[in-house]
């Protein structure tokens, strides 16, 4: 385990973000069950997935921002399955600013997982001499 790069570090912080905002979203859920929302199952049924994914994301991120290289797949897989979701907001939903910021967010964090810093500590290139960066 390597001390992860700034960027990686930067998009695990904002993955967190989301983390929290997914867990936000299934207690907002469970609570409109609570106030006599019809049909409660399938809406907890929802809220239980949201925090099972959620929890993980923000499991994933921790431990990427910790340094951890087998976190970085969870992290990608979830800005990808978040893409879609940011395009259903903007197409079919109508929601074009949500899907818009949504889109933009994800976009973000996938660049900071790809910069050049780090796919070299995803490939355990981090080693590399001043020198050698240069060229």
């Amino acid at each position: 385990m390597t001390t992860a790069p700034p960027s990686v570090r930067a998009a695990a912080a904002l993955t967190f973000l989301q983390g929290l905002g997914g867990i936000a979203l299934a207690v907002a859920l469970v609570v409109r069950v609570i106030q006599g929302a019809a049909s409660g199952g399938p809406i907890l049924g929802a809220a239980g997935v949201l925090v099972l994914w959620f929890g993980g994301v923000i499991f994933a991120s921790v431990m990427l921002f910790r340094g951890h290289h087998g976190a970085r797949t969870p992290v990608i897989v979830t800005q990808l399955l978040l893409l879609g979701c940011a395009w259903y907001a903007y197409g079919p939903s109508e929601q074009q600013l949500l899907g818009s910021l949504g889109g933009i967010f994800c976009v973000v964090v996938l660049v900071l997982l790809f910069t050049r810093d780090g796919r070299q500590w995803a490939m355990g290139l981090e080693d590399v001499n001043e020198g050698d960066k240069a060229d």
